[in-house]
């Protein structure tokens, strides 16, 4: 039976783009390979998550398969879902009987409809074997094993998923291929390549391509925006400087404004994750004063030039004290 994606997320039929990111993600990580390393069931829900995911993350395929053009990996849907053999041409709950052509199938020939149909000369010629014989319509049930799918995981730099950069993959043939990102990348998301399986009598299967955003030593995603917590030195945090800054496509220079604290952020548009609308998050750049080491040469010489000097705010009016 064809899986529900709504059903295999959680959701509603009508749940918002929001509300399904968020079930994903939530099972994404509960049910991630490298948290289940001995749970073979958490790896296929995985993968059953992740391929609802993505025909649900998509409008198009979300609004085609909604209206029963398409089942959850995007193949053609017949009428009512059932294709030949499960609903008939109504897209019921039965297949063909005799007596769905009248009089319980007395007097009326079969083959006359079916020629009328099809062209051709009833259910028990030049269809494989008719109805009950082999393989049904098209001698379905005959066709050649494809290959099997071969699953990978491919590591990947937060920067490079932030801007969906191409990736090189090495197939199990020794191939390569430059696989490109979507759009909108989320960590655990699991790619379909057509044909890159193992191959067979009836065509090569496929390969599964789970992505795995790698962590980064001071870069962190927080939706589509990236974090960055920058240390500035307390003369520039006074006075105002220009530093730089780095970011996923390289640095760029940040004016700090004077008189700055800690813990200010300041917006850097554009330089954050690439969404499926093409449009970019922001990184977020929250101002870190650093002070010189105890006892170093530099500190000295900051309370020498301090000495004597007091501030006259009452910095912690707000609290009270």
């Amino acid at each position: 039976m064809a899986q529900d994606p709504y059903a295999t997320l959680g959701v509603a039929r009508g749940a918002s783009e929001k509300d399904i990111k968020s079930a994903y993600r939530k099972l994404a990580k509960e049910l991630h390979p490298d948290h289940n390393q001995d749970n073979p069931k958490a790896a296929e829900r995985f993968s059953e998550v992740t391929r609802a995911y993505d025909l649900l993350s998509d409008k198009d395929k979300r609004a085609r398969f909604d209206r029963g053009e398409i089942d959850i990996d995007g193949n053609p849907a017949f009428a009512g879902g059932a294709g030949f053999g499960g609903g008939g041409f109504g897209g019921g709950q039965r297949g063909f009987r005799p007596e769905d052509f009248g009089g319980g199938g007395a007097g009326v020939d079969i083959g006359d409809i079916f020629e009328g149909l099809f062209g051709g000369r009833g259910p028990g010629a030049g269809m494989g074997g008719g109805l009950g014989g082999g393989g049904g319509f098209g001698g379905r049930g005959r066709q050649a094993p494809r290959g099997a799918d071969v699953r990978y995981r491919l590591a990947v730099s937060l920067p490079d998923a932030a801007i969906a950069a191409s990736q090189r993959l090495t197939l199990s043939d020794g191939k390569t291929i430059d696989l490109k990102l979507p759009a909108g990348l989320e960590d655990g998301i699991q790619m379909r390549l057509a044909g890159k399986g193992e191959p067979g009598p009836g065509g090569a299967g496929d390969a599964l391509v789970t992505i795995q955003i790698q962590p980064h030593p001071f870069f962190t995603r927080d939706g589509d925006d990236i974090r960055l917590d920058l240390p500035v030195g307390l003369g520039e945090a006074v006075h105002g400087a220009k530093v730089k800054v780095p970011t996923v496509e390289g640095a760029v220079m940040l004016s700090v404004a004077a008189g700055s604290s800690s813990g200010r952020v300041l917006r850097l548009k554009g330089r954050g994750f690439t969404r499926k609308d093409g449009t970019r998050g922001d990184q977020l750049v929250k101002l870190e004063i650093a002070l010189p080491a105890a006892g170093s040469a530099a500190a000295q010489d900051l309370a020498q030039r301090l000495e004597g000097w007091t501030d006259s705010a009452d910095i912690r009016a707000r609290l009270g004290s």
